[in-house]
């Protein structure tokens, strides 16, 4: 993996160079993309392109600006289904606000009819709370998915019921950064829907649905290099009855939209498989510095922490802590050199980290140089 960074090393510069928040801020190294990525300028230009050239409201009026803007967004749910590998002639794109309220729609308009008394779902209830809460929410009997030490679902400890109506699974952990093999869930409840929660996948990991069994797969746009306040949720609509979102539908974030058939276009030309390879190389580039520090304990696999391990990678997800100091006052202090981490509970629902924890979430636009400058001011903290 380390020759990766002689071999891409200009490809990557001249990504890089794309991001002009990165590219204007030289002193900072932005270390936080799995709260949200930073954008490239084509993705920016294209906004402005559409705001001062084509704006209207879509599917509210007959003159051409507005029919051309409604064209737009039904030309985004296939753009949509061409990046996510979908060749189904039956699954349905929906545009929300993002992740949890993609998550929400799942539980509120297609799950909660459904449900009889005595019926059961299976929920990762370490996972991120936006996995975990809008299907509490619903009344139906809440059964957890364990772990195992690996911090994958917990397969072997999993059995799905007559009763079992729905399986709730998250892709790429967004503590843990591992996949979660959501392939074993399926082995074993190979009639049960499944909803995936792929805002830590889509856009850094290649995803290909036709091979990906889950029935519902829901992500955030501005995890995906896209404006906030966009979202997808994916229907295959082959279990159960099709996903048909409940209530008026207002007036969709046309502007999001387009910024996130802009970040698909540019991820795609960048090449997605070579984006995550990259992004993992970071990963274990820092994971093998902090496992040769004592005072920094590392979440997640243990055994998954290096170059050589014959277990699945992070992906471009590292989270650790300081055996003595705060994680918040840890990153408070990394902040004032200049590097950007996450330090707090992350998110995590109830049976979760009992203390909190510093995340390095790493994208196409982060450096060797910059993991290495993060070792060394952990370096310096390591005996405090």
């Amino acid at each position: 993996m380390v020759n990766l960074f002689e071999t891409d090393r200009d490809w990557q510069a001249g990504l890089r160079k794309q991001f002009p928040m990165i590219e204007g801020n030289p002193g900072v190294a932005y270390l936080d993309s799995a709260a949200t990525s930073q954008k490239p300028q084509v993705v920016l230009d294209a906004v402005v392109d559409y705001l001062s050239s084509a704006n209207a409201n879509a599917a509210r009026g007959t003159y051409p600006w507005a029919n051309r803007t409604t064209a737009r967004i039904e030309s985004a749910r296939d753009r949509v289904r061409r990046f996510l590998g979908d060749t189904s002639d039956a699954s349905d794109v929906h545009f929300v606000s993002g992740t949890t309220e993609g998550l929400r729609a799942v539980a509120r308009d297609w799950l909660a009819p459904q449900l009889q008394p005595g019926d059961e779902i299976l929920v990762p209830l370490a996972d991120h709370s936006a996995n975990v809460v809008p299907w509490t929410e619903v009344g139906a009997d809440v059964r957890g998915i364990p772990y195992d030490a690996a911090h994958d679902y917990d397969h072997r400890n999993l059995v799905a019921g007559p009763r079992t109506r729905l399986i709730a699974a998250t892709h790429v952990h967004h503590v843990y950064g591992g996949d979660m093999n959501v392939q074993r869930l399926r082995a074993l409840a190979p009639d049960v829907p499944i909803c995936l929660d792929a805002a830590q996948s889509v856009g850094h990991i290649p995803i290909h649905l036709d091979d990906l069994d889950v029935d519902f797969l829901v992500f955030s746009g501005h995890k995906t290099m896209a404006l906030p306040g966009v979202g997808v949720v994916w229907a295959r609509n082959r279990r159960g009855p099709r996903f048909v979102p409940g209530g008026w539908i207002g007036s969709p974030n046309t502007s999001g939209i387009v910024s996130l058939t802009a970040a698909l276009d540019w991820l795609d030309e960048a090449g997605v498989e070579r984006v995550a390879r990259w992004n993992q190389a970071l990963g274990v580039r820092l994971t093998d510095g902090l496992s040769r520090m004592p005072a920094y304990e590392i979440l997640g696999c243990q055994r998954s922490l290096t170059t050589g391990s014959s277990v699945q990678q992070r992906h471009g997800i590292v989270t650790f802590r300081h055996r003595s100091i705060g994680s918040n006052d840890l990153g408070f202090i990394l902040a004032g050199d200049g590097l950007y981490v996450r330090a707090d509970g992350l998110c995590q629902a109830g049976q979760s980290e009992r203390t909190t924890s510093v995340r390095v979430s790493l994208h196409i636009y982060n450096t060797p140089d910059e993991i290495d400058r993060l070792l060394a001011a952990l370096a310096r903290l390591a005996d405090a």
